[in-house]
């Protein structure tokens, strides 16, 4: 099924959007919840949905919406597939998902990525009666207080942090309590967790499966488009690049 049709197909699931951003606040006598699933995304994985359908569970929120980072800012440095690519998957990983939306906000915003500008449009965006939950590993809660403008982050939503079993947040904790910033943070332990985009990129490169890891549609998309370099393996994939690109 092409991405368009099921664009169409999540429109007439009842989703209103302003672009590709549910539509709340519209009751000004209802509080709304808001997730944001920031990252990059490459690829998405179970890791990902399972966090995000926690937060949507424990937390009482409206929608999850999924934001690939257009350029992120602390992999300036690194080789990250295309914003196209990334959206893709992450569309089709949620497509299923009536309460999941994924957004080309960021994607097609030009310039480095960063959290606080991306949450201070939303901020204009929605009504005061929308409440933003940013939802992120709390390996970056930890980093959070140095992100650029911290002190807007803190002032614009609410941090939700996806632990896998086991983690240690100490480290997160100290961050949080010694900041200058107020930080509201709610951290969900999420089993699922324990595997990384990292590791999905690694088993590609070296044909092994992704059967479990990630949705089918995903680790379809990778073999067709020959991401992370896929070489000569059980799909019937072709050697190429470093991100599997033939020039």
């Amino acid at each position: 099924m092409a991405l368009e049709e099921q664009e169409i197909e999540r429109l007439a699931e009842g989703v209103v959007r302003k672009g590709d951003l549910p539509l709340l606040g519209r009751d000004p006598k209802v509080t709304y919840r808001l997730g944001i699933m920031g990252g990059t995304f490459d690829p998405i994985h179970n890791g990902h949905l399972v966090a995000a359908e926690q937060a949507f569970d424990d937390l009482g929120l409206d929608v999850v919406v999924f934001m690939p980072a257009g350029r992120p800012a602390f992999k300036l440095d690194k080789k990250v597939s295309s914003g196209e690519d990334r959206y893709a998957m992450t569309l089709l990983a949620t497509s299923d998902n009536p309460h999941f939306v994924a957004s080309r906000f960021e994607v097609d915003r030009p310039g480095v990525t960063y959290t606080a500008d991306t949450l201070e449009i939303l901020r204009g965006i929605y009504a005061d009666n929308v409440e933003l939950y940013f939802i992120t590993g709390a390996d970056a809660i930890a980093d959070i207080v140095r992100w650029r403008d911290a002190g807007r982050i803190a002032r614009l939503a609410h941090l939700v942090g996806a632990t896998r079993p086991g983690y240690d947040l100490a480290r997160a904790e100290r961050a949080i309590e010694g900041s200058p910033f107020r930080f509201d943070v709610t951290y969900l332990e999420v089993p699922a967790l324990a595997i990384s985009s990292s590791y999905l990129r690694g088993r590609v490169s070296r044909g092994q499966s992704l059967r479990y890891l990630t949705p089918d549609s995903v680790t379809g998309y990778i073999h067709k488009h020959n991401l992370y370099g896929v070489r000569q393996t059980r799909y019937g994939s072709v050697e190429g690049d470093a991100y599997g690109r033939r020039s």
